[in-house]
């Protein structure tokens, strides 16, 4: 298992180098520079001038040579300077993924909790009133659009109830009570909007491992419905889900950009958004391979918990099976 986490790191590795030289190249292709934005309203600026500026920061140097500067900067820690925020990348950086991973952490892990007992109720009962009732809310949550349920939870919760935050975050050092109460409405949002597609993994996968002939062996074996549910079931049907959360964590980091807007939350999708529209390479980059590093890590961890679920599961991707 290690050397094979060890051949995964090096593959994710290679792929956030060509995602680096993809973004780098797109970015550099768009029309203008920070340069040309930074005095396009300037009248007293000179030809002159800017094509020092261009030569100082290295704008006048072929785009792959740039890349090969940027990268070996990027290697060694030095990210560079933001243009848009006037402050060194890591300073900006840190606190915006900070931010960005407590909203996602939270409602993540509160999907969960919420979606595998009704997902695994939904295929206990199937086809019955409550599996329906747990069908419909789930259809409900994916197809409500995100900014359409952020804008009812200020209209009909922040507004009425004056202690609830429409939007913003709390000061650094102001305790734990002020920092939940800002992060309320945001996690309720993204987790009523993530809980509606992990319970129909769920179910959908506790209906297929109920119908597998180690369930009927079970039952004829006289185990208790709680048993085969929760000792036999529930396990194997984890699996997809896992395949689920892995595939999705990278739409959810950059899928946060709506309801960061919309509750004014600090994080990592209106910076990205900012970065890219302002010409901001530096921070637009850096941004970008957090965000794919972070899905790889996703994808890594995801294989390490399928051997840990099912132990017939190799680092190989084989099994020990016949």
């Amino acid at each position: 298992m290690l050397s094979y986490t060890a051949r995964r790191l090096a593959e994710s590795l290679l792929v956030l180098l060509a995602v680096s030289f993809a973004s780098y190249i797109l970015i550099g292709l768009m029309p203008g520079d920070p340069v040309d934005l930074m005095f396009a309203d300037d009248p007293e600026i000179t030809t002159e001038d800017i094509a020092r500026l261009k030569a100082l920061y290295g704008l006048d140097r072929p785009l792959l040579e740039r890349y090969g500067h940027w990268l070996g900067n990027a290697v060694t820690g030095e990210f560079g300077y933001s243009r848009l925020y006037q402050q060194p990348v890591g300073d900006i950086l840190i606190p915006r993924l900070l931010a960005s991973l407590q909203l996602l952490g939270t409602s993540t892990v509160l999907g969960l909790m919420l979606a595998i007992p009704l997902g695994v109720l939904a295929a206990a009962r199937a086809n019955s009133a409550t599996d329906y009732g747990i069908n419909l809310f789930c259809f409900a949550g994916i197809s409500v659009p995100p900014f359409w349920l952020a804008l009812m939870l200020i209209a009909y919760i922040a507004v009425p109830v004056a202690w609830i935050p429409a939007g913003g975050s709390a000061e650094p050092g102001s305790g734990l009570l002020e920092t939940l109460r800002h992060m309320l409405l945001p996690v309720l949002a993204l987790t009523l909007a993530e809980i509606g597609g992990f319970t129909r993994f769920m179910r959908g996968a506790m209906l297929q491992t109920l119908g597998q002939d180690y369930m009927r062996t079970a039952r004829a074996k006289g185990a208790s419905a709680r048993r085969q549910l929760f000792g036999h079931a529930l396990r194997n049907a984890l699996l997809p889900l896992v395949t689920v959360i892995a595939l999705s964590f990278g739409t959810l980091f950059s899928g946060t950009l709506i309801t960061e807007a919309i509750f004014s939350w600090p994080g990592m999708g209106v910076m990205i958004y900012e970065a890219i529209m302002g010409n901001d390479y530096n921070l637009a980059l850096i941004g970008l391979m957090i965000a794919t590093a972070f899905t790889l890590l996703a994808n890594i961890a995801a294989d390490i918990a399928y051997a840990a679920l099912d132990p017939r599961i190799t680092a190989r991707g084989g099994d020990d099976g016949p």
